[in-house]
């Protein structure tokens, strides 16, 4: 499989799409022989498929002509989806009210909660997160470092 520069790709990449009015999600290759060019990207609305289009469209030619990638490849462009990953503090402040799906450290264990994101800070996340059996919801309170993994999380 070829390796390709990726955070050349990337460096290009991004003023253009940060001109366009979008944020460089994610950007990786893969397929099964490693020539396919997959780029997420985001902004404040849902993205659509035109946006995705439109993306594909300006990125083409650009990476074309920069001669960054040997031979021929696939472009994908996509959003980050509707259970897309939580990456940093600037994520979850941007989904708060959101509905949530955590994984973190308990002890010497992991724990999961899904529910409502109600609280981002310094210190960390708060979810509430339905009661057991017809009983009151609970607000669970996690701190950065003992979260492992989050997510959105589409209702039911």
């Amino acid at each position: 499989m070829p390796t390709w520069p990726i955070s050349s790709i990337k460096a290009l990449l991004e003023p253009t799409l940060n001109h366009m009015g979008y944020e460089l999600y994610s950007l990786d290759q893969s397929g099964q022989s490693g020539r396919t060019l997959r780029i997420s990207i985001d902004h404040s609305e849902p993205i659509s498929i035109e946006d995705c289009e439109r993306v594909s469209r300006i990125v083409g030619p650009l990476l074309d002509h920069a001669n960054l990638i040997d031979g021929r490849y696939d472009l994908e462009v996509s959003s980050p989806g509707a259970e897309r990953p939580l990456r940093s503090q600037l994520e979850y402040e941007r989904f708060n009210g959101k509905r949530v799906n955590i994984r973190y450290r308990s002890g010497d264990a992991e724990s999961v909660v899904e529910g409502q994101l109600v609280a981002v800070d310094g210190a960390g996340v708060a979810v509430q997160a339905a009661g057991v059996r017809g009983r009151a919801p609970v607000i669970i309170h996690i701190t950065w470092e003992d979260i492992v993994a989050g997510r959105l999380a589409v209702a039911i």
